[in-house]
């Protein structure tokens, strides 16, 4: 079913069919896979998430918290360390149990497709709605407890990003080869906006070819940054350090839907520089990356990811390419989700 009557300019709505909600994760083929494969030749691997109890505390997003894990309960009891023999005289087995309450996006994860959306006018009427990637609609497909655009009515049941959720991501399975690109070697731990004109001299010299398909992993350095102060990290440290996409550099963003990558990651807070260098003088996004990629292209964002130890690795060793396995868990209807991501070399 056709959701819009206009799409976004710049936008590839419909180019995978109506229906589509795992955007540029099509042009991960069989072959791209293979591709991955093949860059397989030392055998280590390298993990590539943060431990999920960082950063720490909420200065980085007062919204997202760390996770809170605690035992299970048998009944009256606490399910750890719980010996079987209180079920049945005799028993050796001991059992233990736990659960977690976590903030999907607090760590190393993926944004789905639902993170972020816009004020569009996709039906051609003059007003604008919720709408997210390929015309999914806020209220029918990615459904809150609100509808803020309609005197904030409450919205029934069920509550969800709906078939843009990370579980529709997580199905693809996330594999294939990744390109990683080294800012930091270039710009070290300097605050910087790199536009297309810097992001072109960073590829052009390190050799680095990024093709249709592939994963985009981007270093910083602000991983080692976060690891370094033990999860007390201080207030305002993402505006500070390290280097990040300039959203705002058309042309930044056209190379971004011109060379086709499937999904960008990155050690940072949010890929992009934030705030925008060069925000809209009145309405339009201050996100724009994440308008550019989510909204329009259906580009996965990966945030907080650990990628310094792969770089250097890479680098010593004159490489750029890996065999790159990161699926979000498989929670439907979530807006994103942590990720123990994986590079094979």
């Amino acid at each position: 079913m056709k959701r819009w009557k206009h799409r976004p300019e710049g936008s590839n709505w419909g180019a995978f069919g109506d229906d589509d909600a795992i955007g540029r994760l099509n042009l991960v083929t069989p072959q791209k896979v293979l591709q991955g494969v093949a860059e397989v030749k030392a055998g280590l691997s390298f993990c590539l998430s943060l431990p999920l109890d960082y950063p720490g505390g909420s200065v980085l997003n007062p919204r997202r918290f760390p996770p809170d894990i605690g035992f299970s309960m048998r009944g009256d009891d606490p399910a750890m360390c719980y010996p079987m023999a209180r079920v049945q005289a005799g028993q050796t087995d001991v059992v233990c149990d736990d659960r977690v309450t976590l903030s999907t996006q607090y760590s190393t994860q993926w944004d789905s497709l639902a993170h972020m959306g816009a004020l569009f006018d996709a039906d051609g009427d003059g007003r604008a709605e919720v709408v997210f990637y390929n015309g999914y609609r806020a209220g029918s497909d990615v459904r809150g407890p609100k509808d803020y655009l309609d005197g904030e009515r409450a919205v029934a049941p069920p509550y969800g990003a709906g078939p843009l959720g990370i579980d529709s991501l997580a199905a693809t399975a996330m594999q294939g080869r990744g390109v990683l690109v080294d800012l930091h070697a270039h710009f070290g731990n300097e605050r910087r906006a790199v536009d297309y004109d810097a992001w072109m001299r960073v590829l052009e010299a390190d050799r680095v070819e990024v093709t249709e398909g592939d994963f985009l992993c981007i270093r910083t350095g602000f991983d080692r940054v976060l690891l370094g102060f033990d999860k007390s990290p201080p207030p305002g440290i993402q505006h500070e350090v390290c280097a990040g996409l300039d959203g705002s550099d058309p042309r930044l963003l056209n190379w971004i839907t011109d060379v086709g990558v499937a999904a960008i990651a990155s050690d940072n807070e949010a890929v992009e520089l934030l705030p925008t260098p060069n925000p809209p003088a009145r309405g339009g996004a201050h996100y724009p990356l994440h308008e550019h990629c989510l909204f329009k292209l259906g580009i996965p964002l990966g945030e907080l990811f650990l990628l310094s130890d792969l770089a250097d690795w890479l680098r010593a060793n004159g490489r750029q390419r890996f065999l790159f396995t990161a699926p979000p868990l498989r929670l439907p209807g979530a807006v994103g989700s942590p990720v123990t991501a994986v590079a094979t070399v």
